[in-house]
């Protein structure tokens, strides 16, 4: 398997090249050697790359590679942490470009996911309007029970999607061990986590069953929300690899000309994408985490419309109150109430010095303070977490790394309608209504009813506890009498295990064998 996902790895390599990707790479303090390596790798570069721009040859190569890099390509976006900034803002623009499958192939997933023809279930079943790395959507009409056509947007899962996923995590496995094992300063953005996250993800939203219930859950969560919606879900059309929803007419917020011409007060627009994700992260605790443009729909009433929850992100009660509290700090100015509230979270390890982390937040507050987008980015400040958190030796987040890429996408796509944007001043009314509601007498109350609900159900689950620690201190006693035994099957377990272990090893050191002979010999 180690072989093959080399053979994988070395086939990514030589088309990243190809693309010109290993051109965009700036280190001015890498040794000679790579150096050196790196300019040989450029010889392979078409010379049609030469010209293209960097968010131009890392989209070509990761399409050209296919859905497994493109949404590898997409995923590293959010760890600018991992990538860098400029790398990670070019994966922002990465955009799925990958071919329609053909209509019989839906279809016969449709049929199998759903158990009847596509014509006992639908009125029309048209071609795709829509093609990325997991899925297609194609345009279909539904009959009410009242008799009423209702237009439908069906997301068919890509044939064979999954098992190409499979395949090529061997190989990401591969390389997150070997960046752990050669380069330990890379060990603290902890590598192999990283793909644990990206398998865990993209299993997620290959099960369409979860999006719809995300979709639901958001409906839920901001039903009483002005301005904001998300498409409900037709329940009886939807399995693991099928997702049928409402159709959504809007226009797209990538169209600004557009949105200009049907009238629409584009700085309040703006406005109201940053103040809605804001509610979602800091009320709810649960966020849309790839709300670009091609991701949110006008409506002709002025209802912005988000689809496509492949990917969101969660946050903790606690972890809640830590991020409003840190905006509030950033906002107000109080950057001492900033660095303890890293210090409360357990962000900054307890050995560094809470004034000295104070100085450094001021260092990023300051600038931006009576300035506006156009003058200063998100993504600059961005950076500038980033390094701080380098340098107090601050653990990675990745929770919050999520929060941090998808504020920037929502200020890129805010920025769009109104490019003299003030996050901060937009962000303030949702961040003070949350903290006054939650942090002041009346959330105190709340979280002391949760204490006393929480101190309840550890007074009913006593006596269960107490019977399981019996037991356990039992079973101790005898393990140390007689010493740990192994039942009859798990023993022969463990012996099968080991003897495919030493034979797959055996056959891995005569593939390298051959290998080497063929080209030392070849």
């Amino acid at each position: 398997m180690a072989v093959i996902a080399l053979f994988r790895l070395a086939r990514a390599g030589y088309v990243l090249a190809r693309e010109g990707v290993f051109g965009i790479v700036d280190l001015p303090d890498m040794p000679p050697a790579q150096r050196y390596a790196l300019k040989m790798v450029r010889l392979l570069e078409r010379r049609s790359a030469r010209d293209k721009a960097a968010d131009k040859r890392l989209s070509d190569a990761l399409t050209r590679l296919g859905p497994s890099y493109v949404k590898l390509g997409q995923f590293l976006a959010t760890r600018p942490d991992v990538v860098g900034r400029d790398m990670a803002l070019d994966l922002t623009a990465l955009q799925d470009q990958i071919p329609s499958f053909p209509m019989d192939a839906a279809r016969k997933v449709v049929e199998e996911q759903l158990g009847k023809p596509v014509e006992a279930l639908f009125e029309t079943f048209g071609l795709p309007v829509a093609a990325a790395s997991i899925a297609q959507v194609h345009p279909a009409q539904i009959r009410d029970s009242d008799g009423h056509l209702r237009a439908v947007a069906v997301k068919v899962l890509r044939p064979g999607v999954a098992d190409r996923f499979r395949r090529d995590l061997r190989s990401f496995y591969l390389i997150a061990r070997l960046v752990e094992r050669f380069h330990p300063p890379s060990r603290r953005l902890r590598p192999l986590a990283i793909v644990d996250t990206l398998a865990r993800s993209v299993e997620l939203e290959m099960d369409f069953r979860l999006e719809a219930a995300g979709l639901s859950e958001m409906g839920e969560n901001t039903a009483e929300d002005p301005g904001f919606r998300v498409p409900s879900v037709d329940w009886p059309r939807t399995a693991k690899c099928v997702l049928t929803m409402e159709w959504i007419s809007g226009r797209k917020l990538s169209d600004v000309d557009g949105l200009a011409a049907d009238g629409h007060d584009l700085p309040a627009v703006g406005a109201s994408i940053i103040q809605s994700f804001l509610r979602h992260a800091v009320r709810d605790g649960f966020f849309h985490a790839d709300m670009h443009q091609g991701n949110l729909f006008l409506e002709p009433d002025g209802t912005l419309v988000a689809v496509d929850f492949g990917i969101t992100g969660r946050l903790g009660r606690t972890e809640r109150r830590f991020l409003a509290e840190i905006l509030f700090g950033f906002i107000t100015r109080d950057y001492r109430r900033v660095a303890e509230v890293h210090f409360e979270a357990g962000y900054v390890p307890s050995d560094q010095d809470v004034d000295v982390f104070a100085q450094a937040i001021r260092a990023i507050g300051e600038p931006i303070h009576g300035h506006d987008a156009s003058e200063i980015s998100m993504a600059r400040l961005l950076t500038q977490l980033l390094e701080v958190t380098d340098l107090f030796n601050m653990r990675t987040q990745p929770q919050l790394i999520m929060l941090q890429k998808t504020m920037v996408v929502v200020e890129g796509v805010a920025r769009t309608l109104n490019p003299h944007l003030d996050m901060w001043r937009t962000a303030e009314p949702v961040i003070r209504t949350w903290i006054e509601r939650n942090l002041g007498p009346a959330g105190r109350l709340q979280d002391a009813a949760g204490g006393l609900t929480a101190l309840g159900r550890l007074a009913a689950d006593l006596p269960l506890m107490a019977d399981r620690a019996q037991r356990l201190s039992g079973e101790l006693e005898r393990m140390a009498e007689k010493g740990l035994r192994f039942d009859p099957e798990t023993a022969e377990a463990i012996g099968r295990a080991e003897a495919r272990h030493s034979r797959s090893g055996r056959l891995a050191l005569w593939v390298i064998a051959a290998l080497l002979a063929v080209a030392v010999f070849g």
